[in-house]
């Protein structure tokens, strides 16, 4: 039945939609990095998925633990190296998201360069579990399946963390209030750096479960970012259930448009909807209302 395809497609597809948003949420959200090179982040860590496993026989889901922790490291470096001058000479949280968009802008460019250098502009995959599954009538990869899974996992993981430990509560003050923050003892730029950092991990993670099921390619990162930072602003910035709303209900409108319509009108529905959204709430769907 369409209906069940339909549904059960969107559903995977928003939830990936979803888990690839949740670190630029971070990102932007608690730090107030405005990171355009987040899609080369994720390529990035397809192309190592990809080696790991065509080079090495490394399943993607055991590189997980090799290109998270990598991703994380290289995420800190860069905000205390290259971010921290701009995040100390802002006069406020405005001016950073200026600055951090014309610095991120340039380091698209540069990783995007490195890997054409390193891979060409051809486009790549392998095939790791691409066995059919019967779901409530309809057929869904293996692949898909797992990926799925794992990003349940990753945002419930990622929800605990912001609920239930004292650093994800100090990041959530953060994103609420920097300087209310700082008040009550909170280090707001060492809270900040974690934010980025784990937001460039997670970037990772969708990157590596996204390589399994789909092609992927040097130049390809800045529709992950536009995707990413779609659902992100849809749902209100630093918004984990509106990031979650969001993606899904992007994932159900593409693969009806896709399976109903003309799969070549997905991207413009993605934009109506954003667009509609943005005028009837224009924080975004659970975004706060500034006072």
């Amino acid at each position: 039945m369409i209906v069940v395809d339909i549904i059960v497609s969107g559903l995977i597809l928003g939830g990936l939609y979803a888990t690839v948003a949740l670190g630029l949420t971070l990102q932007y959200g608690v730090a107030r990095i405005m990171n355009l090179a987040y899609g080369e982040f994720i390529v990035a860590a397809a192309f190592g998925a990809w080696w790991l496993f065509t080079a090495n026989a490394i399943s993607p889901l055991a590189g997980l633990v090799v290109i998270v922790p990598l991703a994380f490291l290289a995420n800190w470096l860069i905000y205390h190296l290259l971010l921290m001058p701009l995040v100390r000479r802002a006069r406020s949280r405005e001016v950073l998201e200026g600055d951090s968009i014309l610095f991120t802008f340039g380091l698209l460019f540069v990783m995007q360069g490195v890997m054409l250098s390193l891979f060409g502009g051809q486009l790549y995959s392998y095939s790791y579990l691409l066995v059919p599954i019967d779901v409530i009538g309809t057929t869904v990869s293996a692949n898909r399946l797992i990926a799925f899974a794992f990003a349940i996992v990753i945002g419930l993981g990622l929800y605990l963390v912001l609920t239930r430990t004292r650093a994800g509560t100090a990041m959530r003050a953060v994103a609420v209030d920097p300087r209310s923050a700082r008040l009550v003892g909170i280090d707001v730029p060492r809270m900040s750096a974690l934010a980025f950092a784990l937001g460039g991990a997670l970037c990772a993670a969708a990157g590596v479960l996204i390589s399994m099921f789909l092609t992927f390619s040097a130049s390809g990162g800045v529709l992950f970012t536009m995707k990413a930072l779609i659902v992100v602003i849809m749902g209100g910035v630093g918004s984990l259930l509106g990031t979650l709303v969001a993606g899904l209900l992007l994932g159900l409108a593409e693969v009806a448009t896709a399976r109903l319509i003309d799969p070549g009108l997905t991207l413009a529905v993605n934009f109506a909807i954003f667009l509609t959204v943005l005028l009837v709430r224009p924080t975004g769907l659970f975004g706060r209302r500034s006072s």
